[in-house]
């Protein structure tokens, strides 16, 4: 026979087991309520409902410098329907002329003014802010910020020239830096370095004020079609570590750039579809700007993360790749 402390203790492991279970079938039942995201069906639905297609470019245009599979018919349909097309690229190394190039290379007709690259919203940001003239700023990444920055009448130092630089510890050295760089922009660099690191930090440390901008924090990139390679992330994280700073990003998923882009083509957030195949920068980047988003398999994300019960980014809707608009599209006629 059980003593009244014993029943007590019983009563209390039954009422944990209880909360337990309670707790678990709540957390099932958000889980369901989270995974929301639908696969693609009624393609000409969704082209309907909105006026506006904003497409990443790498894993849903192209894979490293492969077309894929279907996207001129696609893109070529969504034009006669009418449809205005955007393309945004945390890829910082080109330009929008040089995009504008590789576009025409891969046979699709896109103009510069249609292309959004991250190298160009550092550029558009610093004048958003009214970033001094006067001032300086300190590249840590690729042809593609210089670009910008020099059409934006910024003057610049670093990238790819500071990639053959190299540090020669001697007792007492003290490495120089110009204490007239406002503004440390850190991107995707094939050419990083410790010079480089070194460089960035002391800007950021030590210039009273100075910036720090990512073009992106993408963990990945696609160099090639045949593996993932380290992205732009990995170069920010660097500078991260050394200044204890965070960075402000002007890529995605922030949503300076899907603000910039409502206010040039005068667009309501809610009539544009986000398409990309990165749930935590395209998928994101739509949400943060109030648009309907459409993930694409084609790319970075599969099936199976995308339904894994620990992903909480859940897009509205989800298909193989954007030529499907058009299988789908036959398949409900």
């Amino acid at each position: 026979m059980l003593s009244r402390v014993g029943t007590v203790a019983v009563t209390k492991k039954k009422k944990k087991k209880r909360n337990s279970n309670t707790r678990r079938m709540e957390s099932s039942s958000n889980f369901v309520a989270r995974a929301s995201a639908q696969p693609l069906k009624n393609a000409d639905q969704l082209i309907d409902s909105v006026e506006t297609f904003i497409f990443d470019c790498d894993g849903v245009i192209w894979k490293g410098d492969k077309l894929i599979d279907g996207v001129p018919e696609t893109l070529d349909m969504l034009r006669t329907k009418g449809k205005r097309l955007v393309f945004v690229t945390n890829n910082s190394t080109k330009s929008r002329k040089q995009y504008g190039k590789k576009f025409e290379t891969l046979g699709l007709n896109v103009c510069e003014e249609e292309i959004f690259a991250s190298s160009f919203a550092a550029a558009a940001y610093l004048k958003s802010i009214d970033f001094p003239k006067d001032k300086k700023v300190y590249v840590i990444g690729e042809d593609g910020i210089l670009k910008e920055l020099e059409l934006a009448g910024f003057q610049y130092l670093g990238g790819p020239e500071d990639g053959g630089k190299k540090i020669e510890l001697k007792p007492g050295f003290l490495m120089e830096h110009d204490h007239n760089v406002g503004a440390v922009v850190v991107g995707f660099d094939r050419y990083f370095n410790y010079y480089k690191v070194q460089y960035g930090t002391l800007c950021i440390r030590e210039n009273p004020g100075c910036l720090f901008i990512a073009t992106n924090r993408d963990a990945v990139t696609h160099l090639t079609d045949a593996q993932e390679w380290a992205g732009g992330g990995s170069m920010v994280g660097a500078l991260c570590g050394s200044t204890q700073r965070e960075p402000l990003v002007v890529g995605k998923p922030s949503t300076f750039m899907m603000d910039y882009l409502a206010n040039k083509f005068g667009i309501q957030k809610s009539q544009i579809c986000m398409v990309g195949d990165r749930l935590d920068t395209d998928i994101l980047f739509g949400q943060n700007g109030g648009c309907k988003t459409l993930l694409v398999l084609s790319g970075v994300t599969s099936l199976s993360m995308l339904q894994n019960p620990n992903n909480s980014i859940q897009p509205d809707f989800y298909t193989n790749k954007i030529s499907d608009f058009l299988s789908l599209k036959a398949a409900t006629v």
